[in-house]
């Protein structure tokens, strides 16, 4: 028996010692519901769990920004469904101006209520926002930049979704033109007389009472609701009629005949050799303008423009396509002289990416194109003339075609973006579920080993009270 080392309660608490800290990790396991509360714990486990625990927090707040994008979305659908209905109620007017019952002042009412909804179609693309940020003019679309030296060539220049990032370039073969015609009539050769003048089927009547400047403003005014500008100036009333058409291309016209029983004002007429609308054998005098004409650089190192791409002309503006739905649209400058080089490039500067996962380049990309009057050519409406509603249906109709393109498109992408708020959803639960197997405690199992410690732990303790009391009983000897 020894005093000195009680080998006995060394070795007790000992044991002790180590049940006491299984049972408190044991209990720290049940307080916090984690296996895992310290990286010693599992050192692989700690940094799985931490990888996984960054993936489903990104996970939720992709889910979130997705959800943010369907609102956005929503936004851009409903102000597109008040733009159709712009647009249908335009169509609308330009049919009935097309029937030929209405004044020219009843036209001009018809045609204020087509400018009205015009700008109410410019309003609502500008300032359609969500979270100030603007929608529907263009400035969540791909960027079309031309280069510092032809910055003004063109404007009005759109891409399809699947027009590459890059450089573009072409050459003007010919420029568009205007219908111009010149007529040997003056508005002083008119004073004194009776008849009918009709610019592009327009009749302008005119009288023996008129004046020279009754006479020019009546033609002025005439011309001008035959789609016309009367370019000769209103003092020169001795110099010949000139007309130019408002638009350019080969659907643009001046066309010039007469109608009249007065024989001084036939004299005049005829003599200019303008022809008699009510004489079938008469030739029309009728001058067209043309479309530009442009080839397109197909050098690869210069331009992407494929040798398969085509170009359509309407005028000034040229619509490029190619495969897999290749499609580029603007419209170059009037005045552009026959061999000028027209380079431009084409970035994503400027459409949206939503981000709807968890790491880097996990995006979705959103294209809303500018729904504004002038990108969609409504500039161009003008019910008030001679042939104004009926060239304003095509112009509206491309309008509503692409007003419904574009929604078709926003509803493909709210579909698309539903499916992604369920994929991630359903990624984040089942990620959930692996971490919980590394991190999470078995509580059923934590309180068999607390109860187990705890029992043991008493046990020692009294051990260790017996142990405590060998030294004592050798005391006993020395008496």
């Amino acid at each position: 028996m020894k005093i000195n080392n009680n080998i006995s309660a060394i070795i007790t608490n000992k044991q002790l010692l180590g049940t006491e800290s299984s049972l408190a990790a044991t209990m720290e396991r049940l307080s916090s519901g984690y296996k895992l509360n310290h990286a010693a714990d599992n050192p692989s486990g700690m940094a799985i769990s931490n990888k996984m625990r960054a993936q489903i927090r990104g996970l939720d707040q992709a889910s979130r920004n997705a959800s943010d994008g369907t609102s956005v979305l929503d936004t851009v659908d409903g102000a597109l469904n008040e733009v159709t209905s712009m647009i249908q109620r335009m169509r609308e007017l330009c049919v009935q101006a097309a029937n030929g019952v209405y004044t020219d002042s009843e036209l001009d009412s018809l045609n204020s209520e087509v400018s009205s909804l015009r700008e109410e179609i410019d309003r609502i693309a500008t300032s359609t926002e969500f979270n100030t940020k603007s929608l529907l003019n263009g400035s969540q679309d791909a960027r079309v930049y031309a280069d510092s030296d032809n910055i003004d060539d063109f404007s009005r220049a759109e891409v399809s979704s699947n027009v590459p990032e890059g450089n573009y370039a072409f050459t003007v073969t010919s420029p568009a033109t205007r219908a111009e015609m010149e007529i040997g009539v003056s508005v002083s050769s008119l004073v004194g007389k009776n008849g009918i003048l009709s610019v592009n089927e327009y009749g302008i009547s005119i009288n023996e009472n008129m004046t020279e400047e009754e006479i020019y403003a009546a033609i002025r005014n005439g011309a001008e609701r035959g789609e016309c500008v009367l370019e000769t100036p209103g003092n020169a009333y001795g110099d010949n009629l000139k007309f130019k058409s408002v638009a350019y291309g080969v659907h643009a016209d001046v066309s010039v005949s007469f109608t009249t029983t007065d024989d001084t004002f036939r004299s005049v007429m005829e003599g200019a050799g303008i022809p008699d609308s009510t004489d079938e054998n008469a030739t029309p005098l009728v001058n067209t303008g043309d479309n530009a004409v442009v080839t397109l650089n197909t050098n690869e190192d210069e331009s992407l423009f494929k040798k398969s791409a085509t170009v359509a002309y309407d005028g000034n503006k040229i619509t490029i396509t190619d495969n897999n739905n290749f499609q580029m649209t603007m419209l170059l400058k009037e005045d552009l002289a026959a061999g000028t080089e027209v380079k431009c490039e084409v970035t994503q500067v400027g459409v949206m990416d939503l981000q709807v996962g968890a790491n880097e380049g996990q995006k979705m990309q959103i294209r809303v194109p500018s729904m504004t009057a002038e990108a969609m050519y409504l500039d161009r409406v003008d019910i008030s003339t001679k042939h104004g509603a009926k060239n304003a249906m095509g112009v509206l109709d491309d309008a509503l075609n692409r007003v419904n393109a574009v929604r078709s498109q926003v509803g493909a992408y709210t579909n698309r973006l539903e499916y992604t708020v369920n994929s991630l959803d359903e990624t984040e639960e089942n990620m959930e579920s692996a971490i919980s197997r590394i991190m999470d405690a078995d509580m059923a199992a934590e309180m068999t080993d607390y109860t187990k410690y705890n029992v043991i732990e008493q046990a020692a303790t009294s051990a260790l009270s017996q142990a405590n009391e060998l030294p004592s009983l050798a005391l006993q000897i020395l008496k």
